[in-house]
Order: structure tokens, then C-alpha cells, then sequence
């Protein structure tokens, strides 16, 4: 295929990875408003095995009566109860089942409809980079298309290791919103690069940079519900609807801090390496150019969120507004910089 018809095609599969995500994004809500509380189930377990123990203390009971002489009518009647009790059982458990089913329903058509998703997201890059022949994150279009892939990646990443599944609909916002940003506003047209960036130091920087980029967007969705959550509980709200099926805030509040943990190191790896390619690029490894000082800002808004953790043991909302302020500064160093201040970066 010629370069053109490559871009074509990487296109096709942008408007098809947008639509994917919308309706996973659909079905991931669904599955958060319609799914049953776990609390829900335990409290129809505990009743079933209620009833189950009263049918039989029941059926014990007139047992005892026939055998002091009540007679085969009693025990007819028995053996009534106990098939009663047991079809009741039965009805109950396999009432369970359906409501399971519906609820496994509606989740995997969210994660199917997100994995084929990603799968167009990743062809959109790949046939982005055989067009251009580049690494397909050279302008602020390829950039935030890259991010929001990283994101869905890390969403994925964590949805597998540790089940959570209700951060979907919001990772999911976020991409849609990423990727009509990029469409709308950002789309340029393939062609090639200024000399600076044709380097292989694209293939280090950045995609560190992307992939830091990425965990932090899922670490601060998780960090934005766990506020709203801490709100409502602190407003005395009950645990209802949506709120109810989203976990504690001690367990967002876990999650957050791993997925920064993780993040953290990658994002200081993007900045020491964006300093050797500025020495052999510019001749120099830091000029306090606004791209260099707000991405030191950013890694000192989350150095200080996981300082104060490991020693000052802040956790719950201080630390949560630490690392809103650090995501702030991140979403501010790739925004805010390109539009709002000229330098050395200012090609992207």
C-alpha cells in the first residue's frame, strides 16, 4: 500500500476505534448502574439459607409428629414440604444464576467491545507509522492519539490484575474525549519531521513520556472518584446507586497509589533521557526551557505525593489532592506549554 492510502486506512480505523470506545464506554456504565451490589447477594445467600433452615426444622418437626402416631397422611404431607422447600431452593438459586448471567453479560460485552477497540487504536499507530515512516508521535495529533492508547493499555493492564472493572466508563470518557480532541482540533496530516526529532531518541523520550502519561491518567481517574466518594461519605450520604458499586475509598485510594508507583519512575526516566537528547541536540542537558520546567514541576508535584505517603504516611484526601495537583501540572505541561509559551519544544 502507497503512503497515502496507509493514511487513509489509519483514518478508517480512528473513526472506528471512536466508536468502539463510545459504546464500551456505554456498556461499562450500564454494567456500573445495572449490575447488583455484592452486599445485595450475600443478603440473598443469607436468606436463602434462612428459609432452607426453618423447611427444615419445619419437616423435623413433622417428622416427630408422625412418628407419634399422626400416620402416613402427616408423613405424605411432609414429604410435600420437603419437595416444596427444596423446588423453592432451586427457583431461588436459579434466579441467582440469571441475574448473574445478565450481569456477566453486560461486562463482557464492555471489555470485548474495549479490547477491539484497542485493537483499532493500535492499528491506527502502527499504520500511522508506516505511512509516515516515523514513530508515529511527532505532532500533538500522533501524541495525544499515543496517550490515549497508553491509557486504555493501562486500564486494561489493571483491569486484569486486579478486577476493577468500574474504572471503565471514565477511562473510556477520557480516550473519547482525548481522541476528539486530537480530530477536531489537533489533526495534521502525515508528513515528515523537523530535524531535531528524526532520532531514534524519539523511540526513548516519548515513549516514556506516553507511557507515564498513560498510568497517570488512570491513577488520577481513580483518584477523582475516590474524592467524590469521600465527599458524598463525609456529607453523610448512604451508599446507594451507582456510589454503592464502586469500592471504598480505602481500596481507590490503594489503587491510585500503585498505578502512580508505577508511572513514577518511567516519567523520571522520560525526563533524564529528554536531557541527554537535548545535549546532543542543542548542546546542552537542561536550559529551563517551559517544556523542561513544567515536566521537573510535574515530577515534583508526584515526588512529593509518594514522599508524603512513604514517610509522613498520608494517605485518604491529603494525599489525593497532592496528586490532583501533580495531574494538573501534567495535563497543564501538555496543553497549557505548546499553546501558551514558545521554546525549543514548540514544534510539537
Amino acid at each position: 500500500m502507497s503512503s497515502a492510502e496507509l493514511a487513509e486506512l489509519s483514518d478508517k480505523l480512528m473513526l472506528s476505534t471512536v466508536v468502539l470506545y463510545i459504546v464500551a464506554m456505554v456498556a461499562y456504565a450500564a454494567d456500573l448502574g445495572f449490575r447488583r451490589r455484592p452486599a445485595d447477594a450475600e443478603t440473598g445467600a443469607e436468606v436463602e439459607v434462612e428459609t432452607k433452615t426453618k423447611t427444615k426444622a419445619k419437616v423435623e418437626v413433622k417428622v416427630a409428629a408422625g412418628v407419634g402416631g399422626r400416620g402416613g397422611a402427616d408423613a405424605a404431607a411432609v414429604a410435600v414440604d420437603d419437595r416444596a422447600a427444596a423446588a423453592a431452593g432451586s427457583g431461588a438459586a436459579d434466579a441467582d444464576d440469571a441475574s448473574q448471567r445478565r450481569e456477566v453479560d453486560w461486562a463482557r460485552l464492555a471489555v470485548v467491545l474495549n479490547v477491539l477497540g484497542w485493537g483499532a487504536h493500535l492499528g491506527v499507530l502502527v499504520t500511522r507509522a508506516a505511512a509516515a515512516g516515523r514513530w508515529p508521535w511527532a505532532n500533538m495529533y500522533e501524541f495525544l492519539t499515543a496517550i490515549a492508547f497508553a491509557a486504555v493499555t493501562a486500564f486494561l493492564i489493571v483491569m486484569w490484575r486486579s478486577g476493577a472493572r468500574f474504572l471503565g466508563a471514565f477511562v473510556m470518557l477520557a480516550a473519547v474525549v482525548a481522541l476528539g480532541v486530537a480530530n477536531i482540533w489537533l489533526y495534521d496530516s502525515v508528513g515528515p519531521v523537523v530535524p531535531a526529532l528524526n532520532s531514534y531518541w524519539i523511540a526513548i523520550h516519548v515513549s516514556a513520556a506516553i507511557v507515564a502519561t498513560g498510568a497517570f491518567t488512570v491513577a488520577g481517574a481513580a483518584t477523582v472518584l475516590y474524592m467524590l466518594k469521600s465527599r458524598r461519605e463525609a456529607k453523610g450520604g448512604a451508599a446507594e446507586g451507582v456510589w454503592a458499586r464502586i469500592p471504598a475509598t480505602g481500596t481507590l485510594d490503594r489503587l491510585a497509589f500503585r498505578v502512580t508507583t508505577f508511572a513514577f519512575p518511567i516519567w523520571t526516566t522520560a525526563i533524564v533521557m529528554g536531557a541527554v537528547w537535548a545535549d546532543e541536540a542543542w548542546g546542552r542537558y537542561w536550559g529551563w526551557d517551559p517544556k523542561e520546567i513544567w515536566s521537573f514541576v510535574t515530577w515534583i508535584g508526584y515526588a512529593a505525593y509518594l514522599h508524603a505517603r512513604a514517610t509522613a504516611g498520608w494517605k485518604g484526601r491529603r494525599a489525593a489532592v497532592l496528586s490532583l495537583v501533580a495531574f494538573a501540572a501534567l495535563l497543564f505541561n501538555f496543553f497549557g506549554v505548546n499553546y501558551m509559551f514558545s521554546g525549543l519544544h514548540s514544534y510539537a
